[in-house]
């Protein structure tokens, strides 16, 4: 069994009333938001699909938008493959759904701006790591600050992104911040798999999380159940329950 396969989600996975009884995701050292993304650099925001953006950092997002920060979404697929075997949501479908979701997503959050998408294949990163990470260093800057999905999060889509993201900011000169997103389903509380030691808590505004879940019901394509394969909702309740807490969590 690969390291993906151990760390695959069970059922729903591990719920939100599992994790706000855990003390230590309070107890975890708070970070500012101008100490995360200093004055003068841009957040670039690297997403395997689209979703991961708002899932993993859809409150900073709305913060720094209050803000006038630049920000900067990537999007390296388009999600065509997360309704496999499905009539409905057929590929083509989903490569026009999906964007526009996003797209309406990130004005949810305050946001006009359009995300540089890679078009690459949804489910097939593993084999263009190297072109990812050249196709993310042409397009980084030095100071940039790089938010994507970590390394060891249990999606092979979300790590070979989190490790392309790594060597492009290393070459880019760049700052690396990781965040889980499937991380949160398989693991448990206090689970020593996740990096407790460089994690940190972003506080989020009652405007921003009130954003954050708009801009996750933006995701229509994956909030549905599927009638062609009998299939739920992509997007998992607890993934839903997710977007209401009051911070979000980055690995530095």
């Amino acid at each position: 069994m690969d390291a993906v396969a151990r760390r695959a989600i069970r059922g729903e996975g591990t719920t939100e009333a599992e994790w706000h009884g855990w003390p230590g995701l309070a107890s975890l050292p708070a970070i500012d938001l101008c100490d995360l993304v200093p004055e003068g650099a841009r957040a670039v925001v690297v997403a395997p699909h689209p979703d991961d953006e708002v899932l993993s950092v859809g409150g900073l997002l709305a913060q720094l938008a209050d803000i006038g920060a630049p920000v900067e979404v990537i999007a390296v697929t388009d999600g065509t493959a997360s309704h496999r075997g499905s009539t409905e949501w057929t590929a083509e479908r989903l490569a026009q759904a999906r964007p526009r979701e996003s797209l309406k997503a990130l004005r949810c959050l305050g946001l006009s701006i359009e995300p540089a998408r890679l078009g690459m294949p949804d489910g097939g990163l593993k084999e263009v790591r190297a072109l990812l990470a050249a196709r993310l260093v042409s397009l980084l800057r030095p100071r940039d600050v790089v938010f994507t999905t970590w390394r060891q999060d249990g999606h092979p889509d979300h790590e070979v992104t989190g490790e392309a993201c790594a060597l492009a900011a290393a070459s880019a000169g760049a700052r690396l911040v990781e965040v889980p997103v499937w991380g949160w389903h398989w693991s448990r509380p206090g689970d020593e798999r996740m990096p407790w030691a460089h994690a940190f808590r972003l506080p989020l505004s009652e405007e921003a999380v009130r954003r954050k879940r708009a801009a996750v019901k933006a995701f229509t394509s994956q909030l549905e159940s599927d009638a062609s394969t009998g299939s739920g909702p992509v997007l998992r309740a607890t993934t839903v329950e997710r977007a209401a807490r009051p911070y979000e969590v980055v690995f530095l």
